[in-house]
């Protein structure tokens, strides 16, 4: 099964994985793809483009083969906000799609106290442009669609 954790950044996405995913599972994480690019010290939240670039290319790559073997495994792929054609592609290929989202201000304080300022404008922007939850789902949780 091939699952997709979408949300705002620092909403929780990782830890839903955590929470979730087994030992044996396939996780694609840019943030942890980046880190097991980076050298020692490197920031946990490393924003470097160079760096990113390269991690960019192998989400990309894990992503290929992995949904290959969607039958076989359980893949957990974030992607903070995937646009109509991504959606299209990943509910053509079965997947359950999970929002992890626990409302402006908390994301908006974990950014503030965990990651890169930059982060505040993406957050704004998956706000700004976030898909509209189905009739009765709550607002502020974790929720599938």
């Amino acid at each position: 099964m091939l699952y997709v954790i979408t949300g705002p950044p620092a909403a929780g996405k990782s830890t839903w994985i955590d929470a979730h995913a087994k030992p044996t599972d396939i996780v694609i994480d840019l943030d942890r793809i980046t880190r097991a690019l980076t050298g020692p010290g490197a920031p946990q939240w490393n924003q470097n483009p160079l760096q990113l670039r390269v991690a960019h290319k192998a989400r990309y790559a894990a992503m290929h083969e992995a949904f290959e073997l969607r039958d076989q495994v359980d893949i957990y792929l974030i992607h903070t906000m995937p646009q109509a054609k991504a959606l299209a592609r990943y509910k053509r290929l079965g997947a359950r799609i999970v929002v992890v989202d626990p409302g402006r201000d908390i994301v908006m304080q974990r950014i503030e106290a965990m990651r890169d300022p930059d982060m505040q404008r993406v957050a704004t922007r998956w706000y700004r442009t976030r898909p509209v939850p189905p009739r009765g789902a709550m607002p502020q949780a974790t929720r599938d669609w």
